[in-house]
């Protein structure tokens, strides 16, 4: 069982890039590439909170759980 993050594609449909969101909510692009790439092992919620403001979406919009099956289909 996997949590999918999916900050790239919402990133992507809003024209922006990391660098960006980095700058606008004051977290270090390094923590979130590790983000990004799925590595992450926990989020804060006040880091998805800042996420979430900038991108002016919700927390569904940037996680989706997947089940072992489907995250070998999704790779």
């Amino acid at each position: 069982m996997a949590i999918i993050v999916t900050l790239d594609d919402m990133l992507h449909a809003r024209r922006m890039t990391l660098t960006e969101l980095s700058e606008q909510i004051g977290i270090t692009l390094a923590n979130l590439s590790i983000l990004k790439t799925g590595k992450a092992r926990a989020v804060r919620f006040s880091t998805l909170e800042a996420i979430c403001e900038a991108l002016q979406c919700q927390p569904g919009d940037l996680l989706a759980f997947a089940r072992a099956s489907e995250e070998r289909e999704v790779a």
